[in-house]
């Protein structure tokens, strides 16, 4: 329930406090006033996208605050929990408007987006303006009006995800024929290219290791020569035979030479060790370079069909046995791929099967309580002077889509014995805002901790049909709170609230203020609201009357 507004610097308004009360709250004022401002002020604090230029000429900043009483069980505190923000009986919202266009809100004193001000409208207030019943013109809105009366909600998300399930499932169904397709066009390529690579079977680092084993081989010849004479010069006759006899000689005069030939005799010992440990090395290097023509054919041969291969294909030579596992999985799944298809097709049809099931059960519930919603608003719109109208709800089947595969209208017949049709074309516009507020009282049956604000819902109509509606939002309000912004005295006469809205020129500046009323203050108010600028002793006697016995003098 809305406890308060105070607005600050908002258009021509420069501060205003409010304290609303429950039950029937009604403003009413000259056209022009800043009725409309009220509204474009909750709804900006209430994260509501609309005007952008808000920000009183002058100011630097506009800011609107508002508060609520929140009772346990209201769905305002599953929204506070799921964002992150503080709850308790009372919410109190607060946003600021720069000048500059910048927006900032607070929930109960902590930061948050405009996303999470609406969120929380939605479970606060309902706002139904002037042009409202337009909706009614629209037969795309029909449904979801029948979907809230119903209270659908439950069906329709099963619906949605029947919906994306089928959706996917038709999806992924399409996507493998397409590409079974695709590879079924280049099936004899891919077992050709297959069976090549297959007898080719190259290895990763297979090509560097050939290549380096071919060009080992192409100069051995010439290397091994090389080498076999540097053994030649090292082993016998030659550099090992002369150390041994330069050792022998020395180690004969050793003994005569006081120890001065110990340190040259160990220099040649360790240069015998090195020289046995290098001929062995040169004796693995020829080893190694001993080769047979044939196999320098053989690494030729295979090296180029390694690379013939990669160049056919357009891939790196290490990365042939890679691909061929590529072309094999392709043709892997081109021969499984009648049996997946027939699954993936299995899974459309099943999910089409749980589609259908939701659909028919969510067109069950509609159709039910079609019924149920046209003798409600009949009974809703014999108050409202309309007891001879008749209202039914048709619904159509339509494609299939995420809301089901029904079409919903309302048709009307506002004379006995007048043929029915569309509501947008058979209701006069004072009609069209009865049975916008009869549709509203029956959707509004069972909401709780709701405020429901009427803009100038009773335009078009006046006199007995007036009082009539003022009496229906008055019933509306018992145990709530009904917010009117209204012309007519009727329905102005039956609020439990009053204030008046007004203007003023003060220093050049145009303000509006909302006034509160007294007794007497109502009296006027409703008189001026039945005379128009001058109020007479009998305006105000008829002020009176449409009051009340507490307001007669």
């Amino acid at each position: 329930m809305l406890r308060g507004l105070d607005i600050s610097d908002m258009l021509i308004i420069d501060r205003l406090e409010l304290a609303f009360q429950p039950g029937l709250n009604v403003l009413t004022g000259e056209t022009g006033a800043g009725k409309s401002i009220l509204l474009d002020s909750l709804g900006f604090v209430l994260g509501w996208r609309g005007r952008a230029d808000l920000v009183r000429q002058g100011a630097s900043q506009g800011e609107v605050t508002a508060w609520f009483d929140l009772p346990e069980g209201h769905a305002a505190h599953a929204v506070l929990e799921e964002a992150g923000l503080p709850g308790g009986s009372e919410l109190i919202l607060r946003r600021i408007n720069g000048s500059d266009g910048r927006k900032t809100a607070w929930v109960n004193d902590r930061r948050c987006s405009g996303e999470v001000l609406r969120a929380l409208s939605e479970t606060l207030v309902e706002l139904h303006g002037q042009h409202d019943d337009r909706g009614l013109l629209d037969p795309k809105g029909h449904r979801a009006i029948l979907d809230e009366f119903a209270g659908t909600a439950a069906l329709r998300a099963k619906v949605r995800q029947a919906w994306s399930a089928l959706a996917a499932a038709r999806k992924a169904a399409k996507q493998a024929a397409a590409e079974r397709e695709a590879i079924a066009a280049e099936e004899e390529y891919l077992r050709h290219a297959v069976a090549e690579l297959d007898k080719l079977d190259p290895q990763a680092g297979e090509e560097e290791q050939l290549d380096a084993r071919r060009r080992l081989m192409q100069s051995a010849e010439k290397i091994r020569s090389d080498v076999v004479n540097a053994y030649e010069m090292m082993g016998q006759g030659g550099a090992e035979t002369q150390l041994g006899d330069a050792l022998r000689w020395l180690d004969g005069v050793a003994h005569k030479a006081d120890g001065t030939l110990e340190a040259p005799m160990a220099a040649l010992s360790r240069a015998m060790v090195e020289l046995d440990e290098a001929m062995e090395g040169v004796v693995a290097a020829i080893d190694t370079m001993s080769f047979n023509p044939i196999e320098l054919e053989e690494t030729e041969e295979r090296l180029f069909a390694i690379r013939g291969m990669a160049r056919k294909h357009e891939v790196q030579a290490d990365e042939l046995a890679g691909f061929a596992d590529t072309l094999r999985g392709k043709l892997d799944a081109l021969d499984a791929g009648e049996a997946a298809q027939a699954g993936l097709e299995k899974a459309v049809r099943d999910a089409q099967a749980a589609y259908d099931a939701a659909a028919d059960a969510l067109t069950d519930v509609r159709q039910k309580k079609a019924g149920k919603l046209d003798k409600a608003v009949a009974a809703e719109l014999a108050p409202l002077k309309m007891e001879r109208a008749v209202f039914a709800t048709q619904i159509t089947a339509e494609a299939p889509g995420p809301e089901g595969r029904d079409a919903v209208s309302f048709t009307v017949a506002t004379n006995p014995g007048a043929p029915a049709g569309p509501l947008g074309k058979i209701a006069s516009g004072g009609e069209l805002s009865r049975f916008l507020l009869a549709l509203k009282v029956c959707l509004a049956k069972g909401q709780t901790g709701l405020t429901m604000i009427f803009d100038e819902i009773d335009r078009g109509v006046g006199g007995a049909t007036a009082d009539a509606v003022g009496r229906r939002l008055a019933a509306l309000s018992q145990g709530g709170q009904v917010l009117v912004v209204t012309h007519s005295p009727q329905v102005a006469a039956l609020g439990a609230h009053h204030w008046r809205v007004s203007k003023a020129v003060s220093k050049g500046m145009t303000l509006s203020t909302v006034t509160p009323l007294s007794a007497p203050e109502r009296v006027d108010e409703v008189a001026r609201m039945l005379a128009g600028d001058t109020i007479t002793d009998a305006a105000r006697a008829a002020a009176r009357e449409l009051l009340g016995e507490e307001f007669a003098s």
